[in-house]
C-alpha cells in the first residue's frame, strides 16, 4: 500500500474554462435585477397599503434598476443585437433564455407603473402595470441564480438548490434599503420587518450554501477577492438588518444608516458569489477532488 497521489492537472492547467463574463457587468447585472424585482414586489405592497410616497419610490427605484441591469448585460454581450437575438425562440430549458423574455416583459411593465406613479396620469394602467412588475419581480430575483447555478463552475454548480434562496433574501435586503432610504419614516414599517426577515434569511441560505459546497469547494467563499466580499456582505446584511428592525423606526438618519448598509450588503453578496465562481473555475483541484470523493462514495456504498 502507497500514500494516494496528490492531484495535479495537465500543467497545472484548468480543467473548466471560466466564464468569460465582467465581474462589473455580470456581478452588477446580478444585483440591479434583484434590486428591481424584489422592489416591484414592495412598490406593490405600499400602493395597496396606501403608501404612495414609498410606491412611488420603489417603483423609479426599480425602474432605474432594470434600465442599468439591462445596460450592464448588453454592454457585457458587446452589441445590443445579441440581447434581441436570444428572443427568437422560446426555450424554458435554458436559464438565460428565459431570464432574456422575463427582463423584456418585466422592463415596459415597470416603466408604465413608474411612469404613471410621478405623472399621476392613467392610474388604471399604472395600476395594472404594478401588479404585472410585482408577479415578474421575484422570478426576476432569482432566476440569476439559476443561470450561474446551471454551469459546470463549481462554486455555484455546487449549491444549486441554495443559491436561489440567497439571491432572493439578497434581492429582498436590497430593496428595503432602498425603501428606508428613499421613504419616509412614517410609511418604513413594512420595509423594516421586510429588512429583519431577508438578513436572516440571506445568513441562513449563505451558511447552508457553504455546508453544501463541502469544505474544499467552500474556500472559495471564505478565501481570496470572493472571502473578503462575502465577509464584508455578512457584516453589513447583519448590521443593516439589525439597524432596520431596532433602530430605523425611530429617526430618519438610522433608517437611511440602515437601508444603505443592506445595499451595500447585497451588492458585496453577489459579487462575492460571482468571485467565489471564478476562482473556483480557475482552480483544477475544485472540478477533480470533489469528483473523485464522490465516486469514492458510490464505490463505498
Amino acid at each position: 500500500m502507497v500514500d494516494r497521489a496528490e492531484f495535479t492537472s495537465y500543467y497545472g492547467r484548468p480543467v473548466i474554462k471560466a466564464p468569460s463574463w465582467s465581474a462589473r457587468d455580470i456581478a452588477g447585472y446580478f444585483f440591479l435585477g434583484g434590486l428591481a424585482g424584489a422592489g416591484s414586489v414592495l412598490a406593490a405592497g405600499a400602493q395597496l397599503t396606501g403608501r404612495r410616497r414609498t410606491a412611488t419610490a420603489m417603483k423609479v427605484s426599480s425602474l432605474t434598476a432594470v434600465s442599468l441591469s439591462a445596460a450592464a448585460l448588453v454592454h457585457d454581450l458587446g452589441r445590443p443585437a445579441r440581447f434581441s437575438h436570444m428572443l427568437r425562440v422560446v426555450k424554458p430549458t435554458s436559464p438565460m433564455n428565459v431570464g432574456s423574455w422575463l427582463l423584456a416583459a418585466y422592463g415596459p411593465a415597470a416603466g408604465a407603473a413608474a411612469l404613471s406613479a410621478v405623472t399621476g396620469r392613467a392610474p388604471r394602467t399604472g395600476a395594472a402595470a404594478t401588479g404585472v412588475a410585482a408577479a415578474l419581480g421575484p422570478a426576476l430575483a432569482a432566476y440569476t441564480a439559476v443561470l450561474a447555478a446551471d454551469t459546470a463552475v463549481p462554486a455555484w454548480h455546487g449549491a444549486h438548490r441554495e443559491l436561489p434562496y440567497l439571491f432572493a433574501a439578497s434581492a429582498t435586503a436590497a430593496a428595503s434599503g432602498m425603501a428606508l432610504v428613499a421613504a419616509p419614516r412614517a410609511e418604513n414599517a413594512p420595509a423594516r420587518w421586510a429588512a429583519g426577515i431577508a438578513a436572516a434569511g440571506d445568513m441562513l441560505a449563505a451558511t447552508a450554501a457553504e455546508r453544501e459546497l463541502g469544505p474544499l469547494v467552500a474556500e472559495t467563499w471564505r478565501q481570496g477577492h470572493g472571502g473578503r466580499l462575502l465577509r464584508a456582505a455578512r457584516v453589513l446584511t447583519l448590521a443593516g438588518g439589525a439597524g432596520a428592525a431596532l433602530l430605523a423606526g425611530r429617526g430618519r438618519s438610522a433608517a437611511v444608516a440602515s437601508g444603505l448598509a443592506l445595499l451595500a450588503g447585497s451588492a458585496c453578496t453577489r459579487f462575492g458569489v460571482f468571485a467565489a465562481g471564478i476562482a473556483s473555475a480557475q482552480d483544477p483541484k475544485y472540478v477533480v477532488v470533489p469528483q473523485r470523493t464522490r465516486l469514492d462514495a458510490r464505490e463505498v456504498g
